[in-house]
C-alpha cells in the first residue's frame, strides 16, 4: 500500500492530519493534471492551472461528503473528473448570455474602456446619457452605440453609417467629449 493510499485511508476515518500531509504530497502530480486537462483550453484562459487544483482539492475532500477511495489511481482519476467539472463550469459561465458569451472578444481601446468594465452604476448612467443624446442627435448615438456595443471598428462604423471615415473619426471625437461632460455632470449632481 502506497503512502497516499494510506492517507486516503486515514482520511475517510476522518483524520484531519491526514489531510493536511496529502496536498503536499500529491501538489505536484495534480498540478501536472490540471495543466495537462488546460492544454485544450483557449490560450487566452482566465483560470490558471494552481487555481484548477486547489478547487478539485476543495471539492474531492468536502465535509459533507465522505468519500472511499480505493487506490492512488482512484484518488487522481476523481480528481482529473473534478477538474475537467471545473472547466466545463467556467466555459458555460463564459457562454451564458448574461456574461456576454455570444460575444467576440475584442481589444479595447480608450473609448470602450469607458464603459465595458466599468460598475452596474456606470453603466446605468451611460445609458441614461445615450438616451439623452438619441434625442439631442439620433446620428451621433447611432455611432456611439455600434462603436460601444457593436464593437464595430471606425472603419467599419464608417461603411454601416454611409459616412466617410474622417468624418465619423470627428464625430466619434466629439461624441466621446460629450459623454464625458454629461457623465461627469451626473456624478456632480449624486454628490450634491
Amino acid at each position: 500500500m502506497s503512502d497516499i493510499t494510506l492517507l486516503l485511508s486515514k482520511i475517510e476515518q476522518g483524520d484531519q492530519q491526514a489531510l493536511e500531509q496529502l496536498l503536499p504530497m500529491v501538489y505536484d502530480e495534480l498540478r501536472r493534471l490540471a495543466m495537462s486537462k488546460m492544454t485544450s483550453e483557449r490560450p487566452d484562459h482566465t483560470l490558471q492551472a494552481t487555481a484548477v487544483v486547489h478547487e478539485a482539492y476543495l471539492r474531492l475532500f468536502k465535509e459533507s461528503e465522505a468519500v472511499q477511495w480505493n487506490s492512488r489511481a482512484h484518488f487522481f482519476a476523481a480528481a482529473g473528473e473534478a477538474m475537467r467539472r471545473i472547466l466545463v463550469e467556467s466555459a458555460r459561465l463564459k457562454l451564458r448570455l448574461k456574461r456576454g458569451g455570444q460575444f467576440k472578444r475584442q481589444p479595447l481601446d480608450e473609448a470602450a474602456a469607458l464603459v465595458l468594465p466599468a460598475p452596474i452604476e456606470e453603466i446605468v448612467a451611460v445609458g441614461e446619457a445615450l438616451d439623452k443624446l438619441d434625442v439631442e442627435d439620433p446620428e451621433l448615438a447611432k455611432l456611439v452605440k455600434l462603436r460601444f456595443f457593436a464593437g464595430f471598428t471606425m472603419p467599419q462604423v464608417s461603411e454601416a453609417l454611409g459616412r466617410p471615415l474622417r468624418s465619423v473619426e470627428r464625430e466619434w471625437f466629439y461624441a466621446r467629449t460629450w459623454l464625458h461632460r454629461e457623465l461627469a455632470m451626473g456624478r456632480e449632481d449624486e454628490r450634491s
